[in-house]
């Protein structure tokens, strides 16, 4: 029986091909979805990596360190740094601002951190900035150091490049002094969004909490929750197509089969091994278009305008996937071969 699925495959060849392409696409396609909400998670996580700061003092309520934060007089960080247990306090800003990047307008998101301290990123071509009025760029933005940047109404001087440093859907980072954010999102005030702390503090003043790197990933990935659940509905979406696509072509080699399946039961073909003939069909044609999916989605990665990073358990979940995909989408055809009458062999064309 398995032997006259495989020639039956030889026969239909150019159906299969097809499905095998269409359902190759389908899964690449699910690839990318999943790597385009993975790239939120990575590129959060460079960001915070790079910031290098393991503890933040907020002010109590406020959802996170970055986007999250109330902001807060920078007087109090007096207030923090002599609670028991800080070793050191350094103040941090985050604002979202803009670039001009030619006619139009770019999204950015300011860091301010000061020079030396924690919070402000290696910087591996130029250096730190240490005036108000210099900043470092991602090199996504395309600036070279000694270039001049005008961020939202004020024009900075480029004094380094921190390479592929973005977050949120692919937004560029860019990093001052603190004195810079001030002075940026806060019109010179001397107010900030949280504190970078070294210790561990056994009370703070009132109103003021701590958290972690962790609380500071989710701060920053918060506002693509949305987006991150529409590409998950995609991507379960493709698998249901994948799912019709297979049992379509399954389906159809049933019914051009139907005498084939009749003869066999009259000379006594168990049907489980029929059955079996249009599993391994139907699983044979997923595995290749899994195969196809990965080479594919290695192609198509790299054409999205947003950081796609396909995480490594997806390329290893496929085959398995494409397995169960192959016999969920046989039981079609499994139930046109089981209900063919053994007659049907001994009549006429």
């Amino acid at each position: 029986m398995l032997f006259a699925a495989l020639r039956d495959m030889q026969w239909r060849r150019r159906r299969l091909v097809i499905a095998i392409v269409s359902t190759g696409l389908v899964f690449a396609m699910t690839l990318v979805m999943t790597g385009l909400a993975n790239g939120f998670r990575v590129e959060a996580q460079r960001t915070v990596d790079s910031i290098g700061v393991n503890t933040f003092v907020i002010k109590a309520g406020a959802a996170g360190p970055f986007l999250g934060a109330t902001p807060f007089a920078q007087a109090d960080l007096a207030r923090v740094a002599a609670s028991p247990g800080v070793v050191n306090a350094v103040p941090l800003a985050c604002a979202q601002s803009n670039v001009k990047d030619g006619t139009s307008r770019r999204n950015v998101t300011a860091f301010g951190a000061p020079e030396h301290g924690p919070g402000m990123p290696r910087v591996p071509e130029g250096r730190a900035p240490s005036m108000p009025d210099e900043v470092a760029v991602s090199s996504t933005l395309g600036r070279r150091v000694g270039d001049e940047l005008q961020v939202g109404a004020y024009t900075l001087r480029v004094v380094g490049i921190v390479p592929n440093s973005t977050a949120m859907a692919k937004i560029p980072n860019i990093f001052l002094t603190t004195e810079g954010v001030q002075r940026l999102a806060y019109n010179g005030q001397p107010v900030i969004s949280s504190i970078a702390i070294e210790g561990t503090p056994r009370q703070l003043p009132e109103g003021y909490q701590v958290v972690d790197r962790a609380v500071g990933l989710s701060d920053m990935l918060r506002p693509l929750k949305v987006a991150w659940s529409s590409l998950t509905i995609v991507a379960g979406l493709l698998w249901i197509v994948a799912v019709l696509i297979v049992g379509s072509v399954v389906y159809l080699s049933a019914l051009e089969r139907l005498r084939d399946f009749a003869v066999f039961k009259a000379i006594g073909v168990p049907t489980r091994s029929i059955l079996a003939g249009l599993a391994l069909q139907a699983v044979i044609v997923t595995v290749l278009a899994a195969v196809l999916g990965f080479i594919f989605s290695l192609l198509l990665g790299p054409m999205f305008p947003m950081l796609v990073v396909v995480p490594a358990y997806a390329y290893l979940a496929l085959p398995a996937v494409a397995v169960v995909i192959g016999l969920l989408a046989s039981l079609a055809g499994f139930r046109r071969a089981v209900a063919v009458d053994p007659a049907l062999a001994f009549g006429g064309p």
